[in-house]
């Protein structure tokens, strides 16, 4: 199986297969693919059975996932970025492990194991909020991950420790501890912006933080978005202007 990422800003996964050859990824996914390619939804894939499926839900991802297969011919497949951000392809080896932000998996190779991965107790991550809910990979299998934004990597050594803002959190690797801390003093925590939890990340190990939280661009886009009621407003001036554009283009 081949692939190449084709673009930069919103990149595309292209996926070229071979006969036979499959690929599976979670529902709602797909962004194109050539007639060769069969479709198979099921909640057996990704690892497990039933309640396999239900731990893969409580981390972020689908209850369903679809299988991809060239079947008679080579086929291509292809998957694009919902945000501006990267696409990267990680080796999933028997015995390794990762985890990654709830909506990182794009898609994989059939052989992986794809469930919820706390390393914090369950109430810390509730009051660390959406940041801190994490999907663990593993299995044997070649996997490509969404990462939001630019792509920072940093090595960390035994004990070396990277506080981060939950959002920023992209993937590391199961080697590397996970916790939350509370930013200290009441000012900082009311006023600072900051928000009142970081996350801790330990080394030895591997981490990847995206430059671009989900939150940080609905943020920014909100004030663009106006009210429910504006926005039924221009959709009505729109359609009148757009009347009077096409009555009189048919005269």
């Amino acid at each position: 199986m081949n692939h190449r990422i084709i673009g930069t800003t919103l990149p595309v996964l292209e996926l070229q297969l071979e006969s036979g050859e499959s690929v599976v990824a979670i529902s709602g996914e797909l962004s194109w693919m050539s007639r060769s390619i069969n479709l198979h939804t099921s909640t057996q894939f990704g690892g497990g059975g039933l309640f396999a499926a239900f731990k893969r839900v409580a981390g972020g991802g689908s209850l369903f996932m679809t299988e991809y297969t060239a079947q008679g011919a080579p086929g291509i497949l292809a998957f694009a970025t919902r945000v501006p951000g990267h696409i990267l392809p990680v080796e999933v080896r028997t015995g390794q492990t990762y985890m990654i932000h709830r909506h990182g998996f794009l898609c994989s190779t059939p052989g992986v194991d794809l469930s919820v991965g706390f390393q914090q107790s369950l109430g810390a991550g509730i009051f660390g909020g959406d940041g801190f809910l994490l999907q663990r990979l593993a299995g044997t299998c070649q996997a490509w991950i969404e990462l939001d934004g630019e792509v920072v990597t940093y090595d960390l050594g035994p004990e070396e420790t990277m506080r981060i803002h939950p959002g920023h959190v992209g993937m590391f690797e199961a080697s590397v501890r996970f916790q939350i801390t509370r930013i200290q003093g009441i000012r900082n925590m009311l006023f600072g912006g900051d928000g009142i939890f970081l996350a801790a990340l330990t080394g030895p190990g591997r981490i990847w933080l995206q430059s671009l939280p989900l939150s940080n661009l609905a943020h920014a886009l909100r004030p663009y978005l106006g009210s429910a009621g504006e926005r039924v407003q221009e959709a009505g001036a729109g359609a009148i202007i757009g009347s009077v554009i096409r009555g009189l283009s048919q005269r």
